[in-house]
């Protein structure tokens, strides 16, 4: 990173530098109140100048609202995650000059900013949080614990930071840093960091940290919520901390970011700030109190003193002024009470998971299609059957929720849907009145556009040609296939000649089981609900059929699952149980257990089925999951909204050449 500013004093009183403080902070001495400002930025990966531009925004806003300091998330100049991109030089000298044009833009501001950027330093790149104040890059901080696991890569590009260790990049003070202003001292890290117990800031508490502000871009994943919330007020009330935590929104390829910011003061959440939105989020602390805490701690004294083993990190001593915090109040409860509960509605549990689940598919499908910039609207092929009713319900309320403005009206949202989302039912002689009727309704009911394409003469144009090339009657597995394929093959098409993104409908139950075809009903440019079990998708079909009473849900959940390809098809005959198959595939692809666990398993959950239709499900998974590798592997780029996804590239890395011979007896 080029030298651009002056460079900050460094080191504590012992190498003669002073914390100067400002008038403001001399006339209120009797408590040392702090805004801390949390921004939730959606970056798009490479997009360096747009991306500083957003952050240049919030930091503008978070100063004109008084924050002193405000914290944006991981890697927000170049976006995140930005994988082999990083290995351009270009792309990262294009980040720290962005990091100096924030600085410039923002060197008015009294507000002190911790941002992410990627730094070059000799033959090393690091994941860093930058600290940024009155036009000076005070710091950069490099990430010590670096997630090389499930959806993460970052080993392999970045390396770590290690304890105890700084250096000075082009001028710029590099490594374990803590920053003293004339409010108090401060941490950066950035979120693989807090996850661990063993992360730095445990060292840089130790070492006179007041305010820990976490700087994160942490995938969603279901469930991922209560996590957060009980880890960042553990690690708070461990370290005796303020700890700010602010995470990125929005989606880049397959990964999908939530948002939201957390506030915690030793282990007391004070703030948790929206979700699923850019937005920012703020609230005043009184560093006196953590302080007065750590003091009335004993055994948190008595761990700092055992500390000195431990290796220090570098201070960072600021000499500008910080924001003017004369007009900061203490924080006091709304409701009037410091010992009784805030009034709140009791959260529901099948909303929360619903509507984050919805929100997380709709973003990933929406910021897709705007940060590429490559499509005109979307498609897809509605059978009248589950998986691709739920796709077309989570693109119509992408649109509701992120394309529009707050305020818009339902006739604004059907002209949305009108324009921008168009439906295709593709009937074989082997289609129900029923799916047809299904898919007609529904489309009537949110606004889209619905049209029908029968395949019947492609299907039997294409029966003919195959028959001749293999001199005989084909199989009835292939008689399905050419089915699913001339309407894929007629999606493209469209597609192509239209600019509008083809989206593919399958769930990842059947996928993980080969229930799918090569070329056919697995084709599309997005996969939307390729990580979303076959269980939980007829869960959020209930749940929207709850909340919105729509007739064509209704008439969907109605009809036995099935692909109808074939005469009186159902997934589950030929397959199994849902219950029992999504069961299969967590207790195998998650918890890694063999077959005959997962049978013992099986008779603990489901005691009223036959235990022989136990073991037999088993063997039929094992069987049918390793030999369909091969097909998942080429399914195309899907969403991640859970811990356990099929995805070669980024989760599940299986050989496509194996065998299920280890979990037989010899």
């Amino acid at each position: 990173m080029p030298r651009a500013y002056a460079v900050p004093a460094v080191g504590g009183p012992a190498n003669g530098n002073k914390v100067i403080a400002s008038p403001t902070v001399l006339a209120s001495r009797a408590m040392r109140l702090v805004k801390i400002g949390l921004g939730s930025v959606n970056p798009t990966v490479g997009s360096v100048h747009g991306n500083t531009d957003r952050c240049v925004a919030v930091a503008k806003e978070m100063a004109a609202a008084g924050c002193t300091l405000g914290a944006l998330p991981e890697q927000v100049i170049g976006g995140y995650p930005a994988e082999d991109l990083v290995q351009w030089s270009g792309f990262v000298r294009a980040q720290g000059a962005s990091l100096q044009r924030f600085a410039q833009e923002t060197a008015s501001l009294g507000t002190v900013f911790a941002l992410g950027v990627t730094v070059a330093r000799g033959g090393h790149l690091y994941n860093c949080a930058a600290v940024v104040h009155r036009g000076v890059v005070l710091g950069l901080v490099p990430k010590e614990k670096l997630p090389t696991y499930n959806v993460f890569y970052e080993g392999r590009t970045f390396s770590p930071g290690l304890p105890g260790r700084h250096d000075d990049v082009d001028g710029v003070p590099f490594g374990d840093l803590v920053f003293r202003f004339d409010f108090g001292t401060v941490a950066v890290e950035v979120c693989e960091d807090v996850w661990s117990p063993d992360g730095p800031m445990r060292r840089r508490c130790y070492a006179g940290a007041e305010v820990v502000l976490n700087l994160s871009a942490s995938p969603y994943r279901m469930g991922v919520m209560g996590t957060r919330r009980e880890m960042l007020a553990t690690r708070s009330s461990d370290n005796q901390c303020v700890l700010g935590y602010v995470n990125s929104v929005g989606a880049n390829d397959g990964l999908v970011f939530d948002g939201g910011a957390f506030l915690v003061q030793n282990g007391k959440p004070l703030v948790e700030a929206t979700r699923w939105r850019e937005t920012f989020a703020a609230a005043v602390v009184d560093l006196d109190r953590t302080q007065r805490l750590r003091t009335e701690n004993t055994t948190w004294r008595t761990d700092c003193l055992a500390a000195d083993a431990l290796p220090k990190p570098r201070v960072v001593t600021a000499t500008g002024a910080t924001a003017d915090r004369s007009t900061l109040r203490y924080a006091v409860p709304a409701h009037g009470s410091f010992f009784l509960p805030t009034p709140a509605a009791p959260r529901n549990a099948r909303e929360d998971f619903c509507e984050d689940l919805l929100d997380a598919l709709g973003l990933g499908i929406w910021d897709y299609f705007r940060k590429t910039g490559a499509f005109k609207g979307f498609g897809l092929a509605l059978s009248g059957g589950r998986d691709s009713l739920l796709t077309l319900l989570v693109t119509w309320r992408a649109l509701r929720r992120f394309h529009l403005p707050d305020g818009a009206t339902d006739d604004d949202h059907r002209k949305a849907a009108g324009a921008l989302l168009q439906a295709f039912y593709m009937p074989s002689r082997y289609s129900s009145d029923h799916t047809s009727e299904s898919a007609r309704v529904v489309c009537e009911e949110l606004g889209v556009p619905f049209m029908v394409i029968p395949i019947e003469e492609a299907f039997l144009r294409e029966t003919e040609a195959a028959q001749s090339m293999v001199g005989g009657e084909l199989s009835a597995l292939t008689m399905q296939n050419i089915q699913a394929r001339v309407r894929a093959q007629r999606m493209w098409n469209w597609s192509n000649t239209t600019g509008r993104l083809f989206l593919q409908t399958g769930n990842m139950s059947e996928k993980a089981m080969g229930y799918t075809t090569i070329g056919g009903d697995l084709e599309g440019a997005l996969a939307v609900l390729a990580n979303i079990p076959k269980t939980v998708v007829i869960y959020l079909l209930e749940y929207l059929l709850e909340k919105h009473g729509f007739e064509g849900i209704w008439k969907t959940l109605a009809a036995p699952a099935g692909p109808e390809l074939a005469p009186n098809q159902k997934g589950e005959d030929e397959l199994m149980p849902f219950r029992v198959l999504d069961a299969c595939f967590h207790l195998y692809a998650a918890e890694k257990l063999a077959p005959e666990d997962i049978v013992h398993v099986l008779g603990a959950m489901f005691p009223d089925d036959d235990p022989a239709d136990h073991a037999r499900w088993v063997a039929k998974f094992t069987r049918m999951f390793v030999q369909s590798i091969y097909k998942w592997v080429q399914a195309p780029l899907s969403l991640h909204v859970g811990n356990l996804d099929l995805d070669r590239e980024r989760a599940l890395q299986l050989p496509v050449v194996e065998t299920s011979e280890w979990t037989r007896p010899r």
